[in-house]
């Protein structure tokens, strides 16, 4: 990340178990911010293979209240071209079987997921993007499918039937964990090729695709250092709802609440339950 100053790494554990990597901490713009590779360094994890509550939570711990989330993503539809960023306004989930909440052992919770993205911070990336003249588009939906095999052509022209826009493999569980651990998040989907429901699908090449990957990295990179920059201070009140996701969404009573649940959860409801009872 060009403009990274005073990097250094923070390996931890967490009650979910290990991130995907070594958190890197560091300053960029006067800021303090954290980067995590969610695939880990190399990309050794498939996405079915992601802790993602680890990641979350890690981020929790080293006191990140705002996520950009920067993925590479196939276009669904004619007007989302490769080389361009996509802010999804929603989600669509087609996984099976991936842990996505923090809750359970005890401690129920129904977190709002109607807007699962921080609308304050896909504004701020859109105007950051048209200022450094990438072409994005504002609102849409990620289907998030399981992988790590790509859609089927029959797959892919139901999906632009629905209506979708771009197709990922990872997002939406980082946007209910982030909603629940309270932490701001918004998507960066930037297109690398059309899914194979595109005529010309079967002639892009894995150069092609790689060229557009560098290409993306670069535009990212100056798109994360002008956001940084232009957000507010991380002790301003911030102009969502993000930070209080929790306050209706406990339905247990504290009371019957396991010590172990408490303890674990601590970092995330800690405000909301009683302090006196958590160990």
């Amino acid at each position: 990340m060009p403009g990274l100053t005073a990097a250094r790494e923070v390996v931890m554990d967490t009650p979910f178990g290990p991130p995907s990597d070594a958190y890197v901490v560091g300053e960029l713009e006067g800021r303090r911010v954290v980067f995590l590779a969610r695939h880990g360094r190399g990309h050794r994890l498939t996405p079915s293979e992601l802790n993602f509550r680890a990641n979350i939570f890690g981020f929790k711990l080293l006191g990140v209240d705002q996520i950009l989330s920067l993925s590479a993503v196939g276009s669904l539809q004619e007007q989302h071209r490769p080389l361009d960023f996509v802010l999804p306004s929603q989600f669509f989930d087609r996984t099976r079987g991936r842990v996505s909440t923090f809750f359970g052992g005890g401690l129920v919770a129904h977190v709002s997921f109607a807007d699962p993205v921080c609308g304050r911070l896909v504004q701020e990336l859109a105007a950051v993007c048209r200022a450094a003249g990438v072409n994005v588009h504002e609102g849409g939906t990620y289907l998030c499918m399981e992988g790590p095999a790509f859609s089927t052509r029959a797959e892919s022209n139901l999906y632009r039937a629905w209506g979708m826009d771009v197709i990922g493999m990872t997002n939406l569980q980082e946007a209910k964990l982030a909603r629940e651990a309270e932490i701001c998040y918004a998507t960066v989907a930037m297109v690398t090729d059309f899914d194979c429901w595109h005529p010309d699908h079967d002639a892009v090449t894995v150069e092609q695709i790689l060229a557009n990957l560098q290409r993306n990295a670069g535009n990212a990179a100056e798109v994360i250092r002008r956001t940084v920059k232009s957000l507010a201070p991380a002790d301003a009140p911030r102009r969502c709802h993000c930070n209080t996701a929790l306050a209706h969404a406990l339905i247990t009573d504290p009371a019957t609440v396991p010590a172990e649940t408490r303890q674990r959860l601590a970092a995330i409801v800690g405000k909301y339950l009683d302090p006196k009872t958590i160990s």
